[in-house]
């Protein structure tokens, strides 16, 4: 593996966790009178940093912005909020297999192929 690939897996990981926030903030507050639903988009920039180099994708900031209010239709859908929960967590431990991948190649090269 590169090394702008363990930054890139890095970076997603640091935005999956981002998206995870969100999304927890997004179920405990479903119920408030002014919910406004939080949102982590970060794929896109990724991708445009990752186009950069690696250090492009160090500086990439991350963060929870307030989704546009027609998102969810004006109300709380936590079946939605739910299943986003739910392919965030898969992409983390995807993405968490890959770099355990990478560290077993790198380990069993460092140990001469052993």
């Amino acid at each position: 593996m590169e090394a702008i690939s363990s930054v890139i897996i890095s970076k997603a990981l640091d935005g999956l966790t981002l998206r995870q926030q969100a999304t927890a903030q997004n179920i405990a507050a479903a119920s408030g009178r002014n919910f406004r639903p939080m949102q982590v988009d970060f794929e896109k920039s990724l991708r445009a940093a990752a186009a950069k180099g690696d250090a492009a994708v160090r500086d990439l900031d991350l963060a929870i912005t307030s989704a546009p209010a027609a998102a969810l239709g004006g109300e709380p859908r936590l079946d939605l909020e739910l299943a986003t929960a739910s392919e965030t967590a898969m992409r983390y431990s995807a993405l968490l297999d890959v770099l355990g991948r990478e560290m077993q190649i790198l380990g069993s090269a460092a140990r001469g192929g052993q």
